[in-house]
């Protein structure tokens, strides 16, 4: 990968990011996610009725090392709200389940749906 492609992949990137309010980039796509992480956080964001970009990085490698650079985070899956990298799939598991991923939608004015949130914390109560 060259220099130009690195500011290319960074500039689509930041367009996707800037452009909607909530990305998910992933292994896979929403509706068919292609690792059991992406899975995990596409079917948290569907479960909860969340409308978000879905970036499928099997497609274009550039995008695939890319987020990673631009996040500075090594992993795939990545959310992020309103611009902001969030996370990956641990950290949105534990924000889903601590009731902080809801706080941040809310704070940020993303729709979804609470009651579903809730059955998932429910649903993972030890």
């Amino acid at each position: 990968m060259t220099a130009q492609d690195t500011t290319d992949a960074k500039a689509r990137i930041d367009e996707i990011v800037k452009s909607n309010d909530v990305v998910l980039f992933m292994k896979g796509t929403k509706t068919m996610p292609q690792c059991g992480f992406s899975s995990r956080v596409a079917g948290v964001l569907n479960f909860m009725n969340l409308e978000f970009r879905d970036v499928n990085v099997l497609e274009d490698n550039e995008i695939r090392q890319g987020v990673k650079d631009y996040s500075d985070w090594p992993t795939i899956p990545q959310l992020y709200v309103k611009g902001e990298f969030v996370g990956g799939c641990d950290i949105i598991t534990e924000m889903t389940l601590s009731g902080e991923l809801d706080q941040m939608f809310e704070q940020n004015g993303v729709a979804f749906d609470k009651d579903a949130a809730e059955k998932i914390r429910e649903a993972n109560k030890g």
